[in-house]
């Protein structure tokens, strides 16, 4: 046979194997008899059928990139998929073992003492679709010592019991690199709205909050600022949330929320914010400070600081049932040397009310462990001295005193409050992650039989290393 005839003989049997293929893809695509009255098959579909099952063919070898591979982007559904890998593996979970015992005894003759154990344990994800990321933490409290007849320590309910809550379950929304948005239980911390965690477990908030931040990369100006809205609040020691009104003391059946906004200026060392807090028919709180610190010399840092809180009611005044206004201004300088720092403040407190602090510590200058000396009319000094153990790694201790003046009321009298504190932190080996806490306060009150409170706090922390 000449070559022209083998060829002629061999595409004759590739084209007899192309039909009778297309036939067998025909009665695979549409296997229903005729007679159902069906569409046939036409050349269109036979040619989408044969594409499907050549698409995953190819003849580049493994490890091998042609041009037309180059610079290709992936699909939406691959960058979903990634994404949400990249969150999961972004994930990270905390969460810390706390045990604090109190003992007080108080001004008026009552006393408070418990010892509690419990924690946290929490998660916050990685951003889905760079967009949405989750989180949540649980907080509990046990007694292990909870005399009935001694509550109000605060590391338990009022009544003495423990308690387990969901404190926070949110949702981050990335708005920008450096703009968030979070809606849900979350813990935030602004001078009048904040975790005041300083028992068992922090206050957390439901509520919606945008925050970021401008510029301040490389010492460079800078601004942080936020705004949000707090419907309602979940107190330290307890396990439920309630209104923010009541909260703030407003009668029963009173229900208001808090809405947050304010700036941070900053350029290196110096700090200028403002924050304003606004509750309907309840309150409405500004609060100023500034701060800066100056290199004296090259082992001595002098930081000066000034703050002022303005309190008002609001429309109905329903918090109190009538008008009234509170202010306080403070001063407070510091000076850091060879692992010590010491500090000197004043506070004074207008005329008219004392500073509400429903939802936070308040934060004046003068605020320590037992009196916050924001009393109406009371002018208050601190002196304050602590030190960095160098013999002792993460050893730290301080020493504090403070004198309240005369308030206005007539039936309060002037006080004088000492502090002192110890506080070791591992920072390596096999402790890494204890911190072991010892506070004790001694307050007397200038009145007719010379009123003495004490106050021993012992806290243990811990956080696990992996986690």
């Amino acid at each position: 046979m000449s070559n022209k005839c083998r060829l002629m003989f061999f595409l004759g049997i590739f084209a007899s194997g192309i039909a009778a293929q297309s036939q067998t893809l025909a009665t695979e695509i549409d296997p229903t008899p005729a007679s159902s009255g069906t569409a046939p098959v036409t050349q269109d579909t036979l040619a989408a059928a044969a594409s499907d099952e050549l698409e995953t063919l190819t003849s580049v070898e493994q490890g091998v990139t042609p041009i037309d591979y180059s610079f290709a982007p992936i699909t939406r559904e691959e960058w979903v998929r990634e994404t949400r890998r990249q969150a999961f593996r972004d994930t990270k979970f905390y969460g810390e073992l706390r045990s604090f015992y109190m003992d007080s005894d108080n001004l008026n003759g009552s006393v408070n003492q418990a010892w509690a154990l419990g924690g946290s344990l929490g998660f916050k994800t990685g951003y889905f679709r760079d967009l949405f990321a989750f989180g949540a933490t649980g907080y509990t409290s046990q007694p292990l010592y909870a005399p009935a007849d001694r509550g109000g320590t605060q590391l338990l309910t009022s009544s003495q019991q423990g308690y387990t809550v969901l404190g926070e379950a949110y949702m981050d929304i990335l708005l920008s690199e450096r703009v968030t948005a979070s809606v849900g239980l979350k813990e935030y911390n602004t001078p009048f709205l904040s975790g005041f965690d300083a028992r068992m477990t922090p206050n957390t908030f439901e509520a919606v909050a945008v925050q970021g931040n401008l510029g301040g990369d490389d010492g460079a100006p800078g601004w942080r600022f936020g705004a949000g809205y707090a419907d309602k609040i979940k107190l330290r020691n307890s396990d439920e949330f309630e209104s923010m009104a009541t909260a703030a003391g407003a009668p029963a059946g009173v229900s208001r929320g808090v809405g947050v906004a304010g700036a941070v200026y900053t350029h290196g060392d110096l700090y200028l914010g403002a924050i304003e807090y606004y509750s309907s028919d309840i309150i409405n709180i500004a609060y100023l400070e500034a701060k800066d610190a100056f290199a004296l010399s090259e082992h001595l840092r002098l930081q000066v600081a000034a703050q002022y809180s303005d309190q008002r009611s609001v429309g109905k005044d329903l918090l109190k049932g009538h008008p009234f206004s509170a202010n306080q201004l403070g001063l407070k300088a510091e000076l850091a040397f060879a692992r010590t720092l010491l500090t000197a403040a004043y506070t004074r407190t207008g005329n008219g009310s004392s500073i509400q602090s429903p939802w936070s510590a308040n934060p004046g200058y003068t605020t320590v462990q037992v009196e916050s000396f924001d009393r109406a009319g009371e002018d208050a000094w601190m002196l304050r001295a602590a030190y960095k153990f160098r013999i002792v790694k993460g050893l730290t201790a301080y020493a504090l005193y403070v004198h309240g003046s005369q308030p206005e009321a007539s039936n309060q009298h002037a006080q004088d409050e000492y502090d002192l504190n110890l506080q070791w932190k591992a920072t390596s080996g096999k402790a890494q992650g204890l911190t072991l806490l010892a506070r004790y306060a001694y307050v007397t009150q200038a009145s007719a039989g010379e009123p003495i409170a004490h106050q021993i706090r012992l806290v243990l922390y811990y956080t696990p290393p992996w986690l």
